[in-house]
């Protein structure tokens, strides 16, 4: 810290302090203060303030957790049915010492806030509970789930964004011309047409019509998964060397992805013209092109560094909603994912595996919450000091 000149006692008058406060006394001369230097955690935190926006956003998404587990737990045990009737068959069901030993198996016999309290105890040590329908732990099926819907909707953002805000940025460059309408006509059709009815369509023209796309499910018949190292077939088999299990997976994977993709394109479209648009007509900019820079320096270190703020939140939203909305694509190519198995847990009152559902995408969504918070400071520096 630099040294602070301030009136020595004896000036008889007002001065400043080290934390510019009044001083007293009487007397002649002056004196140097040294401002009392910041401790070495807050001096870090000062010097880096992404490390400091990181923290913040952190411990808010820890308390955000907290609060998923809470609403999941009492949103599942207020949905009206019984468990044991939806799990035991009709000859058990009509056996009181049976149903009893079913609710003490999986604790519903117990008050609701000693259920909530040993749910939490369990999933600090990764314990979702064992699920009603598989008799399996709920990680383990969850493990095979997440992993398939990961990969589908993780190639549906990546050619979404891709294509999305190439054509929203040359619909914005061409405004109101012919280019511009038809990109215009071709997101609003994208963000129109219902997805399941757009997957059905495209299910029976490419697979049963014409016979270019694969079966249904992650794999052809026949087919042996690769060893498990993500869980993602196409990484998986790649990191194996089993190139034809690979395109095997990559050929399922296509048309479910490109249907998702019909509607997130046509988002980020919308939204990327917009953003251009509106950055096109800033001071900045247009001081850019009066220095005579080149047109593509203007475009990407001016105007889309600008434009992409919005256009990530956007982008998140959408990837969160890929992963956590994708129950009749995925039923309509039998894609064993998570929202096949939100559904199979649903109607048979599975209430482990619908919480443990409920957790991951509320994890989901704090995950993608945080990953656009950090975009935003490494992209726009002034969300960091704010």
């Amino acid at each position: 810290m630099s040294p602070r000149w301030a009136p020595s006692k004896g000036t008889g008058g007002k001065g400043a302090g080290v934390e510019g406060g009044e001083g007293a006394g009487s007397g002649d001369g002056d004196r140097l203060v040294t401002a009392r230097p910041l401790p070495g955690r807050r001096r870090l935190l000062a010097r880096h303030p992404l490390a400091r926006f990181l923290l913040r956003r952190t411990a808010t998404a820890i308390l955000l957790a907290l609060g998923v587990t809470l609403v999941t737990f009492v949103l599942t045990n207020l949905v009206p049915g019984d468990p044991a009737a939806a799990n035991l068959g009709q000859r058990a069901i009509g056996d009181p010492a049976i149903v009893a030993q079913f609710r003490h198996h999986y604790g519903l016999d117990k008050p609701l806030p000693v259920q909530y309290v040993t749910y939490l105890g369990n999933l600090l040590h990764g314990d979702l509970g064992e699920s009603q329908q598989s008799h399996q732990s709920v990680l383990t099926d969850l493990s095979t789930a997440v992993p398939a819907t990961l990969e589908l909707a993780g190639a549906a953002i990546v050619v979404s964004l891709i294509v999305g805000v190439a054509f929203g940025v040359v619909a914005a460059l061409h405004r109101d011309r012919l280019t511009d309408q038809l990109l215009r006509v071709i997101s609003l059709l994208g963000v129109s047409v219902p997805t399941f009815w757009l997957a059905l369509l495209a299910f029976y023209i490419f697979f049963y019509r014409l016979g270019w796309a694969p079966g249904s499910g992650r794999l052809d018949p026949g087919m042996t998964a690769p060893p498990h190292v993500t869980g993602l077939y196409t990484v998986d088999a790649a990191l194996a060397g089993q190139w034809p299990v690979f395109w095997s997976a990559v050929g399922h994977l296509a048309l479910p992805a490109l249907v998702l993709t019909a509607y997130t394109v046509g988002l980020l479209t919308r939204f990327t013209r917009s953003a251009v648009l509106e950055v096109l007509n800033q001071d900045y900019v247009r001081a850019a092109r009066a220095k005579g820079l080149p047109a593509r320096t203007v475009l990407f270190q001016y105007v889309l560094r600008a434009a992409l703020v919005p256009v990530i939140t956007v982008a998140g939203l959408a990837f969160g909603a890929l992963l956590s909305g994708t129950v009749l694509v995925e039923s309509i190519f039998a894609w064993p994912g998570l929202g096949a198995y939100a559904y199979r847990s649903a109607t048979t009152l599975d209430l482990p595996a619908v919480m443990g559902v409920g957790l991951v995408v509320g994890l989901v969504y704090l995950t993608v919450n945080l990953a656009v918070d950090v975009l935003y400071g490494v992209i726009d520096p002034r969300v960091r000091v704010q």
